[in-house]
Protein backbone atom coordinates (compact mmCIF):
# COMPACT_ATOMS: atom_id res chain seq x y z
CA UNK A 1 0.00 0.00 0.00
CA UNK A 2 1.38 3.12 -1.10
CA UNK A 3 2.03 6.23 1.61
CA UNK A 4 1.71 9.81 0.56
CA UNK A 5 4.17 12.24 1.71
CA UNK A 6 1.29 14.27 3.54
CA UNK A 7 0.63 11.21 5.36
CA UNK A 8 4.27 10.68 6.12
CA UNK A 9 5.08 14.23 7.36
CA UNK A 10 1.56 14.10 9.82
CA UNK A 11 3.23 10.68 11.08
CA UNK A 12 6.44 12.33 11.65
CA UNK A 13 5.15 15.77 12.64
CA UNK A 14 6.48 19.38 12.37
CA UNK A 15 9.70 19.73 10.54
CA UNK A 16 12.30 21.60 12.00
CA UNK A 17 15.66 22.23 13.28
CA UNK A 18 15.32 20.75 16.79
CA UNK A 19 18.17 18.26 16.99
CA UNK A 20 17.75 14.58 18.23
CA UNK A 21 17.25 10.97 16.72
CA UNK A 22 13.99 11.50 17.78
CA UNK A 23 12.59 14.47 16.24
CA UNK A 24 10.43 15.00 13.41
CA UNK A 25 12.86 15.74 10.72
CA UNK A 26 15.55 12.38 12.05
CA UNK A 27 11.75 10.45 11.98
CA UNK A 28 11.08 12.19 8.08
CA UNK A 29 15.13 11.33 6.86
CA UNK A 30 15.05 7.84 8.56
CA UNK A 31 11.48 6.74 6.89
CA UNK A 32 13.37 8.12 3.35
CA UNK A 33 16.42 5.56 4.19
CA UNK A 34 14.67 2.46 5.08
CA UNK A 35 11.63 2.58 2.66
CA UNK A 36 12.58 4.85 -0.40
CA UNK A 37 14.94 2.54 -2.77
CA UNK A 38 13.74 4.08 -5.95
CA UNK A 39 14.08 7.55 -7.70
CA UNK A 40 10.55 7.13 -8.80
CA UNK A 41 9.73 7.25 -5.64
CA UNK A 42 11.87 10.45 -5.02
CA UNK A 43 10.02 11.80 -7.89
CA UNK A 44 6.58 11.41 -6.78
CA UNK A 45 7.25 12.87 -3.33
CA UNK A 46 9.09 15.86 -5.20
CA UNK A 47 6.21 16.18 -7.23
CA UNK A 48 3.86 16.12 -4.33
CA UNK A 49 5.93 18.72 -2.30
CA UNK A 50 5.55 20.98 -5.47
CA UNK A 51 2.20 21.07 -5.70
CA UNK A 52 1.84 22.47 -2.05
CA UNK A 53 2.91 25.60 -0.75
CA UNK A 54 4.21 26.21 3.19
CA UNK A 55 7.24 25.16 5.05
CA UNK A 56 6.32 22.12 6.03
CA UNK A 57 6.47 21.20 1.61
CA UNK A 58 9.63 23.36 1.27
CA UNK A 59 11.58 21.94 4.17
CA UNK A 60 10.53 18.52 2.70
CA UNK A 61 11.47 19.24 -0.71
CA UNK A 62 15.11 20.03 0.88
CA UNK A 63 15.12 16.80 2.32
CA UNK A 64 14.50 14.99 -0.88
CA UNK A 65 16.49 16.70 -2.83
CA UNK A 66 19.07 15.66 -0.29
CA UNK A 67 18.22 11.93 -0.24
CA UNK A 68 18.35 12.49 -3.93
CA UNK A 69 22.09 13.05 -3.65
CA UNK A 70 22.71 9.80 -2.61
CA UNK A 71 21.85 7.96 -5.31
CA UNK A 72 23.76 10.05 -7.48
CA UNK A 73 27.29 8.38 -5.47
CA UNK A 74 27.55 11.30 -2.87
CA UNK A 75 27.83 11.23 0.97
CA UNK A 76 25.24 13.70 1.84
CA UNK A 77 25.15 15.80 4.99
CA UNK A 78 21.64 17.12 5.43
CA UNK A 79 21.93 21.04 6.30
CA UNK A 80 19.44 23.25 8.04
CA UNK A 81 15.97 23.90 7.62
CA UNK A 82 16.71 27.96 8.67
CA UNK A 83 19.68 29.87 9.20
CA UNK A 84 20.83 30.43 12.20
CA UNK A 85 24.18 33.19 13.35
CA UNK A 86 27.34 31.35 13.76
CA UNK A 87 26.64 28.29 12.03
CA UNK A 88 27.06 27.31 8.06
CA UNK A 89 23.62 27.83 6.58
CA UNK A 90 23.71 25.42 3.70
CA UNK A 91 20.67 23.39 2.63
CA UNK A 92 23.16 20.33 1.81
CA UNK A 93 27.06 19.21 1.78
CA UNK A 94 27.46 16.68 -0.88
CA UNK A 95 30.79 15.34 -0.98
CA UNK A 96 32.19 12.85 -4.03
CA UNK A 97 34.61 9.52 -3.35
CA UNK A 98 36.95 11.62 -5.43
CA UNK A 99 36.70 14.75 -2.49
CA UNK A 100 34.87 17.18 -4.79
CA UNK A 101 31.94 19.07 -2.92
CA UNK A 102 29.02 20.56 -3.26
CA UNK A 103 27.49 22.85 -1.48
CA UNK A 104 23.63 22.73 -2.19
CA UNK A 105 20.80 25.36 -1.69
CA UNK A 106 17.24 24.36 -2.75
CA UNK A 107 14.88 26.95 -3.86
CA UNK A 108 11.11 26.09 -4.57
CA UNK A 109 11.01 28.76 -7.50
CA UNK A 110 12.97 31.89 -8.65
CA UNK A 111 10.36 34.31 -7.96
CA UNK A 112 12.38 35.94 -5.17
CA UNK A 113 15.59 37.86 -5.62
CA UNK A 114 18.47 35.26 -4.15
CA UNK A 115 22.08 36.75 -3.70
CA UNK A 116 24.85 34.17 -4.80
CA UNK A 117 27.34 36.01 -2.29
CA UNK A 118 25.34 33.82 0.53
CA UNK A 119 25.92 30.25 -1.17
CA UNK A 120 29.78 31.44 -2.37
CA UNK A 121 29.97 32.68 1.64
CA UNK A 122 28.99 29.28 2.37
CA UNK A 123 31.99 27.51 0.93
CA UNK A 124 34.32 30.21 1.75
CA UNK A 125 33.48 29.52 5.32
CA UNK A 126 33.90 25.97 4.92
CA UNK A 127 37.43 26.33 2.86
CA UNK A 128 38.15 28.07 6.05
CA UNK A 129 36.86 25.62 8.57
CA UNK A 130 39.23 23.52 6.19
CA UNK A 131 36.13 21.16 5.45
CA UNK A 132 36.36 21.59 1.88
CA UNK A 133 40.23 22.19 0.19
CA UNK A 134 39.40 25.17 -2.26
CA UNK A 135 37.73 26.24 -4.70
CA UNK A 136 39.04 23.66 -7.63
CA UNK A 137 37.64 21.18 -5.26
CA UNK A 138 33.88 22.68 -4.65
CA UNK A 139 31.13 23.64 -6.36
CA UNK A 140 27.77 26.03 -5.23
CA UNK A 141 24.51 24.04 -6.69
CA UNK A 142 21.12 25.97 -6.87
CA UNK A 143 18.36 23.30 -7.47
CA UNK A 144 15.12 24.74 -8.17
CA UNK A 145 11.71 23.37 -7.65
CA UNK A 146 9.44 25.24 -10.33
CA UNK A 147 12.34 27.11 -12.52
CA UNK A 148 10.86 30.24 -14.81
CA UNK A 149 12.44 30.42 -18.33
CA UNK A 150 10.82 33.73 -18.44
CA UNK A 151 12.66 35.36 -14.88
CA UNK A 152 16.16 33.85 -15.43
CA UNK A 153 17.12 36.16 -12.38
CA UNK A 154 19.86 33.96 -10.87
CA UNK A 155 21.66 32.64 -14.10
CA UNK A 156 21.83 36.58 -15.14
CA UNK A 157 22.99 37.25 -11.42
CA UNK A 158 25.57 33.91 -12.14
CA UNK A 159 26.67 35.74 -14.83
CA UNK A 160 26.51 39.23 -13.91
CA UNK A 161 28.64 38.48 -11.04
CA UNK A 162 30.90 36.02 -13.06
CA UNK A 163 30.54 33.71 -10.81
CA UNK A 164 30.28 30.98 -13.49
CA UNK A 165 33.24 29.01 -12.82
CA UNK A 166 31.82 28.46 -8.89
CA UNK A 167 28.37 28.29 -8.93
CA UNK A 168 25.55 26.06 -10.99
CA UNK A 169 21.83 26.09 -11.14
CA UNK A 170 19.73 22.54 -11.72
CA UNK A 171 16.48 21.90 -12.39
CA UNK A 172 15.17 19.31 -9.57
CA UNK A 173 13.68 17.94 -12.98
CA UNK A 174 17.02 17.52 -14.46
CA UNK A 175 18.42 16.26 -11.26
CA UNK A 176 15.89 13.65 -10.94
CA UNK A 177 16.62 12.55 -14.82
CA UNK A 178 20.71 12.26 -14.14
CA UNK A 179 19.99 9.79 -10.80
CA UNK A 180 17.51 7.67 -13.41
CA UNK A 181 20.46 7.78 -15.98
CA UNK A 182 22.42 6.01 -12.99
CA UNK A 183 20.45 3.69 -12.21
CA UNK A 184 18.91 3.11 -15.86
CA UNK A 185 22.25 2.93 -18.03
CA UNK A 186 26.00 2.40 -17.59
CA UNK A 187 26.67 6.21 -16.08
CA UNK A 188 28.93 6.81 -12.98
CA UNK A 189 29.54 8.82 -10.27
CA UNK A 190 32.18 10.36 -12.44
CA UNK A 191 30.21 11.01 -15.15
CA UNK A 192 27.77 12.56 -12.99
CA UNK A 193 30.54 15.02 -11.89
CA UNK A 194 31.63 15.79 -15.17
CA UNK A 195 28.25 17.55 -15.94
CA UNK A 196 27.89 19.27 -12.97
CA UNK A 197 31.52 20.37 -12.38
CA UNK A 198 32.60 24.01 -14.19
CA UNK A 199 33.98 22.47 -17.89
CA UNK A 200 37.33 21.92 -18.54
CA UNK A 201 39.33 22.59 -21.72
CA UNK A 202 38.78 18.90 -23.04
CA UNK A 203 35.26 18.20 -23.65
CA UNK A 204 35.88 14.42 -24.45
CA UNK A 205 33.85 13.12 -21.06
CA UNK A 206 30.82 14.56 -22.00
CA UNK A 207 30.76 13.26 -25.47
CA UNK A 208 31.65 10.29 -24.50
CA UNK A 209 28.94 9.68 -21.88
CA UNK A 210 26.26 10.95 -24.91
CA UNK A 211 28.08 8.32 -27.27
CA UNK A 212 27.23 5.91 -24.61
CA UNK A 213 24.21 6.62 -23.80
CA UNK A 214 23.34 6.45 -27.34
CA UNK A 215 24.95 3.22 -27.87
CA UNK A 216 22.83 1.57 -25.03
CA UNK A 217 19.61 2.88 -26.56
CA UNK A 218 20.40 1.61 -30.10
CA UNK A 219 21.19 -1.87 -28.30
CA UNK A 220 17.63 -1.83 -26.68
CA UNK A 221 16.12 -1.32 -29.53
CA UNK A 222 17.94 -3.86 -31.59
CA UNK A 223 17.34 -6.29 -28.85
CA UNK A 224 13.09 -5.41 -29.09
CA UNK A 225 13.46 -5.93 -32.71
CA UNK A 226 14.98 -9.58 -32.42
CA UNK A 227 12.10 -10.50 -29.79
CA UNK A 228 9.10 -11.23 -32.18
CA UNK A 229 5.84 -12.49 -31.24
CA UNK A 230 5.58 -16.24 -30.71
CA UNK A 231 2.67 -18.78 -32.03
CA UNK A 232 3.42 -18.31 -35.79
CA UNK A 233 7.16 -19.81 -36.00
CA UNK A 234 8.43 -16.78 -35.09
CA UNK A 235 11.96 -16.26 -33.46
CA UNK A 236 10.78 -15.64 -29.61
CA UNK A 237 14.29 -14.39 -28.45
CA UNK A 238 17.54 -13.08 -29.78
CA UNK A 239 19.35 -16.87 -28.29
CA UNK A 240 16.85 -18.60 -31.14
CA UNK A 241 18.40 -16.93 -33.83
CA UNK A 242 20.73 -19.33 -36.10
CA UNK A 243 22.97 -17.15 -38.67
CA UNK A 244 22.30 -18.22 -42.04
CA UNK A 245 24.45 -21.15 -43.70
CA UNK A 246 24.45 -22.86 -40.05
Amino acid sequence: MSITLHQILSLAGKLDDVSGPETPRERFRQFLQANITKVGEVRDYIEECLRTSGDQSSRALQDLVNYLGHFLGFTVTFGRYQGVAGRVGFDGHWQSPSRFHLIVEVKTSETYAIKTATLTGYVDTLISGRQIPDWDHALGLYVVGRPDPELRQLENAITAERRTPQLRIISVESLLSLAELMTTYDVSHDDILAVLRPSRPTLDPIIDLMARLVAQRHAEVNADALVLPQGHGEVSSSQDIVPRGE
